[in-house]
């Protein structure tokens, strides 16, 4: 517990306090509905609804105090601090009021358009086979060694994520391995928190709706190596681990400045991919370089995890485990749910499910089915409401290029109207549709998964592009269950008559 006083000297820019300073503080929370007695209520506010409107809930709940920006008509035994940047004060005082756990534990951030989640897990999975107690946080969840926790953003807002870097600090974690997002670099989600390893996948279009521009995503994303080196540090030995293919690595290399590891399959690196066998289910590569050789069979498959294993390689290698120890360990791991996913139910094709939902990561997906010299290639994908529009037409396209028959659908509206996101899609998928091309639009994802399995013939594969590990569809403010995968299961039974 710290008091009142004693979290507003960590706030570095002014502020004003209106009552009882050596009040302790129990909690931080900016959702009324998790106030307890004794809590510190934080008044933001956000796109839809002020954070204020409810600080009466929250006293009423045992807040003895909030944050705010303006003064509120509050009981006068409920203190009110007030700044002019909410955000910035909780920068400053959350990670103090939970002692700095990310700075207690080494901290390996994981950044880049895709990849993120399996290289993460799969940097976890050798640690863990190392002996070590290892947390996880990412898009999928948050894991204290196996015990699960849901999280509701890649990278939590400042105070969850401090609360559950606590929690894993107590809990005993040697590591946590975190995706890191732009925005939580851009917003400084991330404040407190120490990097001792920080691994670059690759950069490509995505969240210009947010950064406004590709060069602001750009810088986003370097901001995680520039702070590998920020004064002043805990904690030594830092690397930083670059994917030396991608067009923008010299980017990321210019905002480091300490130790780089470098990997890749095309130029020289320290860690290199040669010899890529890809099947359906599993793939081998050999990695050389200067301090491993090695030969690697892998229950993953396509050239995307090729790197994301070469990039867990390096970042294991970075924080001092042995070789022998990462070359078994990876050779175990077996894939992360909705990434390129095989759903198998006895049918005569293949059916892949893929988080892929930027224009880099569907055609990645979709030039990992090609390796993979199927019949003919059956796509079903569409693009998320609310978010960059500029992709859709782009997504579009390469359907049209890499799939034989694409079957443009509804993802996640969100507040957009489904049909208008759709249509944006579809034009890009017609202004590539080779002669004679066939291509299908149904909005309704049920319908457009039914349609794809139906036509789907023995030597096809089907890929479900888009949704990956979710299991909701969110449309107008409401998420109804909808999981692919089970989407998938239950047209195969309605096709063969069972379940009835």
């Amino acid at each position: 517990m710290k008091t009142i006083k004693e979290l507003c000297k960590e706030i570095k820019g002014i502020y004003n306090i209106d009552g009882r300073d050596n009040t302790e503080i129990t909690g931080i929370s900016a959702d009324s509905r998790k106030i307890e007695k004794g809590f510190l209520f934080v008044c933001i506010a956000g796109v839809h609804v002020d954070g204020a409107t409810f600080a009466g809930q929250a006293v009423e709940k045992g807040a003895v105090a909030v944050l705010t920006n303006k003064h509120l008509d509050l009981p006068l035994e409920i203190t009110q601090i007030t700044v002019p940047d909410i955000h910035a004060a909780l920068e400053d005082i959350v990670p103090y009021f939970y002692d700095y756990p990310g700075k207690k534990m080494r901290m390996i951030g994981v950044t880049g358009t895709n990849g993120k989640t399996t290289t993460s897990h799969i940097i976890a999975h050798i640690l863990r086979e190392a002996g070590y107690h290892v947390g996880v946080i990412g898009t999928i969840h948050a894991l204290i060694d196996d015990k699960e926790l849901e999280i509701h953003n890649t990278t939590p807002d400042v105070v969850e994520l401090q609360a559950l870097l606590a929690l894993m600090c107590a809990e005993g974690m040697d590591y946590v391995v975190m995706e890191v997002s732009s925005h939580a670099l851009a917003l400084n989600r991330v404040a407190g928190i120490e990097y001792d390893t920080a691994v670059f996948t690759n950069l490509t279009q995505d969240h210009l709706d947010f950064h406004k521009s590709f060069e602001n995503y750009v810088a986003a994303k370097a901001k995680l190596f520039s702070g590998l080196t920020a004064e002043p540090p805990v904690k030594k030995n830092k690397t930083a681990v670059i994917n030396i293919d991608d067009p923008h690595a010299d980017e990321i290399l210019k905002a480091t400045s300490c130790k780089v590891l470098t990997y890749g399959v095309e130029k020289d690196a320290d860690l290199k991919g040669s010899n890529l066998q890809v099947g359906l289910k599993s793939s081998s590569f050999d990695v050389v370089g200067p301090f491993v050789s090695v030969s690697l069979h892998m229950h993953i498959t396509g050239l995307f995890n090729v790197y994301n294993t070469l990039a867990a390689i390096g970042a294991a290698h970075a924080e001092g485990v042995d070789t022998d120890v990462i070359d078994k360990a990876v050779q175990t791991f077996y894939s992360v749910p909705g990434r390129f996913e095989l759903v198998e139910a006895g049918q005569d094709f293949a059916i892949v499910v893929d988080y892929s939902h930027t224009p880099d990561s569907l055609e990645k997906a979709l030039t990992t089915a090609r390796a993979m010299k199927p019949n003919r290639i059956i796509t079903v994908f569409g693009c998320g409401g609310d978010r960059d529009r500029t992709k859709r037409p782009i997504m579009g396209g390469i359907a049209a290029q890499y799939a034989d028959i694409p079957i443009v659908t509804s993802d996640n509206p969100r507040s957009e109207d489904p049909e208008f996101i759709v249509s944006e899609v579809e034009g890009g998928v017609r202004a590539a549709l080779k002669e004679g091309q066939r291509h299908e639009v149904i909005v309704d994802r049920r319908q457009a998964i039914y349609k794809a399995i139906e036509i789907a013939e023995p030597g096809d594969i089907v890929l479900i592009a888009g949704k990956g590990h979710e299991t909701y569809q969110e449309a107008l403010g409401q998420r109804c269950h909808f999981d692919d995968r089970e989407e998938v299961c239950a047209v195969l039974k309605r096709l063969r008559g069972e379940g009835k």
